[in-house]
């Protein structure tokens, strides 16, 4: 018997983005000039955006992690997304869930950003 709050074998741990909608790199650039106040680089290319959903309809769902559970601004960088994404020529609505599944890591940061932090 399996658990049925466990994924099952070869779903992804990330859901798919909708990289294909002409939304998605207005979302994404839109979503880059949010910064997590401690670190000097901006959440997407530090990997906590996982997931940009966007529906037929122009809605859109982020899903997102923080770089730790106790991140001080856990209760407002939702917030600052929507902020951010809403004026968006052509969204409609905005939804952000944070999760901690996967947990984020620093393999998650794009090479710009390691490069910025001095990883590279």
């Amino acid at each position: 018997m399996t658990d049925a709050s466990e994924p099952l074998e070869g779903t992804p741990l990330i859901a798919p983005s909708s990289v294909s909608h002409a939304l998605y790199e207005p979302v994404v650039d839109a979503c880059r000039t949010v910064f997590d106040p401690e670190i000097p680089v901006n959440i997407y290319d530090l990997g906590l955006i996982y997931t940009v959903e966007i529906s037929d309809e122009n809605d859109v769902k982020i899903i997102m992690t923080l770089t730790a559970p106790g991140c001080p601004v856990a209760g407002d960088m939702p917030g600052w997304i929507v902020d951010a994404v809403s004026p968006v020529p052509g969204v409609k609505s905005v939804d952000v869930e944070l999760t901690w599944e996967p947990p984020w890591g620093m393999d998650m940061m794009s090479d710009e950003a390691r490069l910025e932090l001095g990883f590279m």
